[in-house]
């Protein structure tokens, strides 16, 4: 990417938490080809930094968590030049996007502060924790756009929310308020947008009180999990809980308790 193009996103690290916000607030943070490559190069840094506990991703401004693709850029495709068109495709090249990380290792919080739809709300479909502004809205409209929910929105919604609402939704491409996606269990936290970034906090802070070896060993298992049938994802070993069983901090925690102090977590 040329450096002097204007980043559409931000990324920042502070005491193991990875912010990543998508910035186009205008185009209420719709996703084109430079926006989705910067979200690759973001969670390749966050799955290689074992510094990086755990990671929060939302969309600039209070109108969008994300808007979906940005098909006022696909117009534009059918009229781009040769170079342009070789410079997205090097791009797409060199994306993979958290949609498509299907064992991501860190827990990944969508904080969601307005639209989530199309590609958007695939987006927090991928995320493993939910909290939601009481404003947002979310939806699959791209049977409306003569599209699918391919960047697997029409498998994760029915295995999220269950095969019957998931179905009503993505065959008419409504909208589901907040509320009904707390209700269905879409989401796991709705408040009023002014208390957003403290209900978020509340969720890192309480993530980060856990060992953070542990909390990959439990994501990998539990995901991985659902590929099997139940006994044989009980047997199956799985890396990260070997990693966490050879750790430091498998230590530290039950000897913190038995001083009854706080543990003093390394990831080691």
């Amino acid at each position: 990417m040329n450096a002097a193009t204007q980043s559409m996103s931000t990324f920042e690290v502070v005491d193991h938490v990875a912010r990543i916000t998508l910035n186009r607030p205008k185009a209420m943070n719709a996703l084109n080809p430079e926006l989705r490559w910067e979200l690759s190069q973001h969670f390749d840094e966050v799955e290689r930094d074992d510094d990086i506990w755990v990671a929060v991703v939302t969309g600039a401004g209070d109108r969008a968590f994300c808007a979906g693709a940005d098909l006022k850029h696909r117009a534009r495709e059918r009229d781009a030049d040769d170079a342009q068109r070789a410079h997205w495709a090097k791009l797409a090249s060199e994306t993979k996007s958290l949609i498509e990380r299907w064992h991501f290792p860190k827990p990944v919080i969508a904080r969601v502060n307005g639209f989530a739809l199309g590609g958007g709300l695939e987006q927090a479909l991928a995320c493993d924790i939910i909290v939601a502004a009481d404003h947002a809205e979310f939806g699959l409209p791209e049977p409306r756009r003569g599209l699918i929910a391919g960047s697997a929105g029409v498998h994760r919604l029915p295995r999220q929310i269950g095969l019957k609402p998931a179905m009503g939704y993505m065959l008419t491409g409504r909208h589901m308020q907040a509320d009904r996606a707390y209700q269905l269990g879409l989401v796991n936290q709705v408040v009023p947008a002014v208390k957003l970034d403290d209900a978020v906090a509340e969720w890192v802070a309480d993530i980060l009180r856990c060992a953070p070896l542990a909390v990959r060993a439990t994501k990998e298992a539990a995901m991985r999990g659902l590929d099997h049938p139940l006994p044989q994802a009980y047997y199956t070993p799985y890396e990260a809980n070997r990693r966490r069983e050879r750790s430091e901090d498998s230590q530290e925690g039950p000897r913190a308790f038995a001083e009854k102090r706080p543990p003093r977590w390394t990831g080691r």
